[in-house]
């Protein structure tokens, strides 16, 4: 069963077709003033060479008799307000009681893979690596949820020059890298004290950088010794992250690193010359990808403005005879081409790599590898501390993502103490409590966002249990499960949906909006569509509780009604909220 926008979008449609109109103009959305509202007759207006309200009379009479809709009333100039009759409300909450997916949809399957998150051997996660997870996350589960066949890549930074500065560090300190002991000594916190150092005195010191160069250029030649120490780096490392993620509640069934890509980049350089996409620029070797006559103006170093190629060309061997960032990046599309054939790769990276990747996604069209439709970067704002710029420690530094992640631990269990909640709780289950209050928090206050804006970190608004918040939200859903908990006890059983009550018509309508918000976060790949619903559906369920006695109502069907409403709204909000990434626990 449709949801009520789409089968009235339908019916207007066929009405405004009806008066020789486009049918496209029926397009209904909800409103404020009435259920459903229509603004097709304004933008018909001018076409038609009619006055709106003319037109909008004349679809509106012939909407009558039209199942589902009890009331059609012309507005202002011209909006068609449209109420929906109760049984079709009824029926429309019974489709969603009844439906395993709560009223969503399935679209016609792809192959998609979601490249997000980044992480990088040596180094922690920071918060610079929250957005991209976190939102990649939801994607990735909006995407399954609607039907497609999906992988999440980590595209782990496992390859390159810094890989040589850890080598050659851990060679200076250890004397060699073949050891067993060196291997066993090898944490996450020495790589990451190792490599600032590493990076910082390559820039100072030629030799060292040479030294790094040529340990790189060795484990890329597949040195034993030198491959060997790299992958205890690289599992290290690794391991130490998904624990990190996992606290996060993000997973990915791909972790394929830019080492995987590397074998590639020989092949494809050759295929690039040979199709003619190559070309000598100063040393170095570049696909320009840029369309004949697109420029932009630009600014050199020393102050001149230049026309310029609009995009860059994109560097593909330096002059020293390195593959660099883009031709990585490159090589990764022919491998996931080569291995998965996907129909959508999406990149969900920072806003500021838009340019990047804008370059990477020409090339790869030009040289025919995948089309560019099929190649789109899913960027995002940065998260901002209190005072506008980009979150940081109190001293100033980059905040480690575990360390943010324990901050809202604790302040989660501060809360729930303060709220008196928990006090009968064993310790574990206080501890798994805190833990889903706190990832709520951090997630619900990301995700509610666009993710193209930035936004104003706040630990202590975003814990709150009132408001637009991921603590909120858990509370309503406990709160229904409550009731049910209650209804079981008493014997009390859902029964056959009736829709009488304007807080149930209110409810239902929300519940109905389950579908358009979906199709918005897919189509946008924006989850905050989706955030909102949820929090839309647990306003309207308030509104009901205040409004509409559940267990003490006294009609048995109406109890009835009012329980398998009840439970509808519980099976949305959990659905909703697990493709936001947030679990709900069983009481607070």
């Amino acid at each position: 069963m449709p949801d009520l926008a789409t089968h009235l979008s339908r019916a207007v449609g066929e009405a405004f077709g009806a008066a020789g109109l486009d049918p496209a103009l029926g397009q209904v959305r909800a409103s404020e003033v009435a259920d459903f509202q229509c603004n097709g007759a304004m933008q018909a207006a001018k076409g038609a060479g009619k006055p709106p309200r003319a037109i909008a009379e004349d679809v509106a009479a012939r909407l009558a008799g039209v199942a589902g809709i009890a009331n059609t009333e012309i507005a202002g100039p011209g909006f068609i307000n449209l109420t929906v009759d109760g049984a079709a409300l009824a029926a429309r909450a019974q489709a969603i009681a009844n439906d395993a997916r709560a009223g969503a949809e399935v679209v016609t399957p792809r192959r998609v893979i979601i490249d997000y998150a980044g992480p990088n051997v040596a180094k922690a996660m920071h918060v610079g690596h929250l957005r991209s997870s976190i939102i990649g996350e939801s994607v990735k589960r909006l995407f399954r949820f609607r039907g497609d066949m999906v992988w999440g890549d980590a595209h782990f930074g496992d390859w390159g020059f810094q890989m040589g500065l850890l080598i050659v560090s851990l060679e200076e300190r250890f004397g060699s890298v073949e050891s067993e002991a060196v291997k066993s000594a090898i944490t996450l916190d020495l790589l990451e004290e190792i490599y600032p150092q590493a990076a910082s005195r390559a820039k100072e010191d030629p030799s060292f950088r040479d030294l790094a160069r040529k340990a790189t250029a060795k484990l890329q030649a597949g040195d034993p010794a030198y491959r060997a120490i790299w992958r205890v780096m690289r599992d290290v490392t690794m391991a130490t992250l998904k624990r990190e993620f996992a606290a996060l509640g993000v997973s990915f069934d791909l972790w394929l690193g830019e080492s995987d890509a590397d074998p590639l980049i020989p092949e494809m350089v050759v295929d690039l010359e040979t199709k003619g996409l190559l070309e000598e620029d100063q040393g170095a070797r570049i696909v320009r990808v840029a369309a004949p006559g697109e420029t932009k103006k630009k600014k050199l170093d020393d102050g001149s403005v230049v026309v310029a190629e609009s995009p860059d060309p994109l560097l593909i061997i330096s002059r020293d005879g390195s593959a660099m960032y883009g031709t990585t990046d490159l090589a990764t599309i022919v491998q996931r081409v080569r291995d998965f054939h996907p129909d959508l790769v999406l990149y969900v990276v920072d806003q500021r790599q838009a340019d990047h990747f804008e370059q990477v996604f020409r090339a790869a069209a030009k040289a025919k590898y995948i089309p560019r439709e099929k190649l789109e970067h899913i960027g995002f704002g940065t998260m901002n501390g209190v005072d506008g710029k980009p979150f940081k420690t109190r001293a100033g530094g980059v905040l480690k993502l575990n360390d943010l992640i324990g901050q809202a631990r604790e302040k989660a269990r501060t809360r729930l103490q303060e709220a008196d909640i928990g006090t009968n709780f064993s310790p574990e289950e206080f501890e798994d409590v805190a833990e889903k209050v706190a990832v709520a928090a951090i997630k619900f206050a990301d995700l509610s966002n666009f993710r193209g804006t930035s936004y104003v970190f706040d630990l202590d608004r975003f814990m709150s249990f009132e408001g637009k918040t991921g603590p909120y939200l858990l509370y309503a859903c406990v709160r229904i499960k409550s009731i049910l908990r209650k209804a079981a006890d008493q014997r009390v059983a859902a029964g056959p949906i009736t829709i009488a009550a304007p807080a149930e018509r209110a409810l239902t309508l929300a519940l109905d909006a389950f579908e358009g918000a979906l199709a918005a976060s897919y189509d946008r790949r924006a989850p905050h569509f989706l955030a909102e619903h949820v929090y839309a559906l647990s306003q309207k369920f308030s509104a009901f509780y205040d409004q509409c006695p559940i267990l003490s109502e006294k009609d048995d069907a109406v109890r009835g009604s009012r329980l398998a409403l009840a439970q509808a709204t519980l099976k949305q909000l959990e659905i909703g909220l697990d493709l936001l990434g947030i679990a709900a626990p069983e009481r607070m």
